[in-house]
């Protein structure tokens, strides 16, 4: 790979970096799973949990990153941004599905991402408890575990009928008010899987899983998963077809058929 595939930087110090910076924040998170935590919610109404284990795992990223591109911008969950000197930022969600973390269930995970000009180029997802990681970089998306690396693809589904959908949990709809429009896919579709955060896009780039679609995202939930996917040779978009780094309504897909059939039904 080389050095221009990432803007003029060189794509192994990319990569590096992301897996420095995820091995980082495995220590903190670690030492935090399954065990008593303190949660403080972030909502006056409503649930939005965050622990000590997510705001000591962000710093930890956060050093590594400053150490290694101290010119860059960093745009956190838990921490005030970083502003950059140039024109690459790095978005980091520490722990993605701190609901799921707060409950022992390991479907969260760690998010990295990096972005050039406000388009993620690079992404990490981190499952430190299963012991894998899912990379994705301009040209390639692979799986590691236990010392061996795969290649991810997507599956070839091109049918919504045939299509196996994940999303969250149905609390996002109801707070984005789109309960309707997911509806309407899921009655569309084989089946609905709920409540595999970050883990479910993952799974899709895996082939295992066709179809997200969520609301309310927020940048961090889905920036670093970007790349994976759609090096994996998926989609994803926001469900107005525009790039979904901003988050909102986001719809991922495993092909350009499926994700065109899932926005003509979530579009109504």
């Amino acid at each position: 790979m080389s050095d221009t595939s990432l803007f003029g930087l060189d794509a192994d110090l990319v990569r590096a970096t992301l897996l420095e910076a995820a091995d980082s924040a495995a220590e903190r998170t670690l030492a935090g799973f399954r065990t008593p935590l303190a949660v403080e919610n972030k909502w006056e109404t409503g649930f939005d949990p965050v622990t000590a284990a997510d705001k000591d795992a962000e710093i930890a990223i956060r050093a590594v990153l400053s150490k290694r591109f101290p010119d860059h911008g960093i745009i956190g969950e838990e921490w005030d941004a970083k502003q950059s000197a140039g024109e690459f930022d790095w978005i980091v969600d520490p722990i993605d599905g701190t609901r799921a973390f707060i409950s022992g269930v390991p479907v969260w995970g760690t998010l990295i991402g990096l972005m050039h000009r406000g388009r993620a180029v690079a992404g990490l997802m981190a499952q430190p408890f299963t012991g894998e990681t899912y990379l994705g970089l301009p040209g390639t998306a692979i799986y590691r575990r236990n010392g061996e690396t795969r290649p991810l693809k997507t599956s070839r589904i091109t049918e919504l009928k045939q299509a196996k959908v994940t999303a969250t949990s149905p609390d996002i709809f109801e707070q984005a008010g789109t309960t309707a429009n997911i509806a309407r896919l899921r009655a569309a579709t084989l089946q609905t899987r709920w409540g595999l955060d970050c883990y479910g896009y993952c799974l899709l780039a895996a082939g295992h899983i066709d179809l997200v679609a969520e609301s309310a995202l927020k940048n961090v939930d889905i920036a670093p998963l970007i790349p994976i996917i759609e090096n994996a040779g998926g989609v994803v978009t926001t469900w107005d077809g525009e790039p979904a780094e901003a988050g909102g309504s986001c719809v991922a897909a495993a092909t350009p058929e499926l994700h065109a059939a899932a926005m003509k039904v979530l579009r109504g």
